[in-house]
């Protein structure tokens, strides 16, 4: 799409399925052009994007972990090559289910209680920072004298094969409880580039919708031209395989809309917010700040 993407790599899954998520997006696009209704938030949108959704994320739950104790294909992910072989069983009219979806061979050929913040300064140098308790007062300790809470990002290993933890992500080997080992997260703070200069800086909290937030806010801009205070604020969907459901935010989505995903089999299912997002874009213009009407979130101008 021409532009560049900078973000976190492991232990953190983002960056890594941002990216892969994207390549199949540009070759889906590269191979049905037209012939696809990609507006925004239209049936085929949503539905493009759960079956990347749910294929990026079988993959995180197989080969995601800290590289530090395991081989992360990075270069699996990063590949436009593995990125179109991983659409030649997608149907555009009907829904995959997730039982149905594997994980890829690389040997072939969150509650929300994360906080983000994006910071560009008058030299155009930008910061783009996620950090976590994970769930809701993390482990319930503060430390004594410093006045900080402890976390609780236990809950981001795989206690054991196939069981989720609390964002209902699953997990294997990959991301298993060791000694001195990082768990696995979403977080994805994220600098996209154009020509070679920031153009946006981005971060969401949100456990698993963190990916797919980041994601939907650089497609707003890039593929839908929303300024950078539409496109935080805009309604979102999230999938992640499993559950094999499609999320939508209270009056998001058209009925008609739901309507039409349900009967290309969609399981579809309301919640009360995906993310909670502030970014910057930078432009000929200057400096423009979006802050989540979701939440407590300000742009802040100087």
């Amino acid at each position: 799409m021409g532009y560049d993407i900078l973000s976190m790599g492991p232990p953190s899954s983002g960056g890594l399925l941002v990216i892969h998520m994207l390549n199949m997006l540009e070759k889906v696009i590269e191979q049905k052009g037209s012939d696809l209704d990609l507006s925004y938030n239209s049936v085929k949108y949503i539905h493009t994007l759960t079956e990347l959704e749910r294929r990026a994320y079988a993959d995180r739950t197989e080969h995601m972990g800290d590289s530090d104790f395991w081989d992360v294909p990075q270069r699996m992910f990063l590949s436009n090559d593995y990125a179109k072989s991983r659409l030649q069983d997608i149907d555009f009219n009907k829904a995959t289910s997730s039982k149905s979806v594997n994980h890829g061979n690389p040997y072939a050929n969150q509650s929300e209680e994360t906080t983000h913040y994006s910071i560009v300064d008058k030299k155009g140098n930008a910061v783009s920072v996620t950090t976590t308790i994970n769930a809701g007062y993390g482990n319930g300790i503060t430390v004594t004298g410093a006045g900080f809470i402890l976390n609780n990002e236990m809950d981001d290993f795989s206690s054991k094969p196939g069981e989720p933890n609390m964002f209902g992500l699953l997990g294997n080997e990959a991301n298993a409880i060791e000694p001195m080992k990082r768990p696995l997260s979403s977080m994805t703070p994220t600098i996209v580039l154009k020509d070679d200069t920031p153009f946006l800086i981005l971060g969401s909290p949100g456990g698993s919708t963190i990916i797919t937030t980041v994601m939907q806010n650089i497609l707003n801009v890039v593929l839908h031209d929303m300024n950078i205070k539409d496109a935080v604020s805009s309604p979102r969907v999230h999938s992640q395989w499993l559950p094999d459901m499609i999320f939508h935010e209270k009056n998001g989505l058209k009925n008609s809309t739901i309507y039409k995903l349900k009967k290309m089999g969609h399981d579809i299912r309301m919640r009360s917010s995906i993310g909670e997002a502030n970014g910057i874009m930078i432009n000929e213009k200057g400096f423009w700040g979006g802050a989540d009407n979701r939440g407590e979130n300000t742009a802040i101008g100087y």
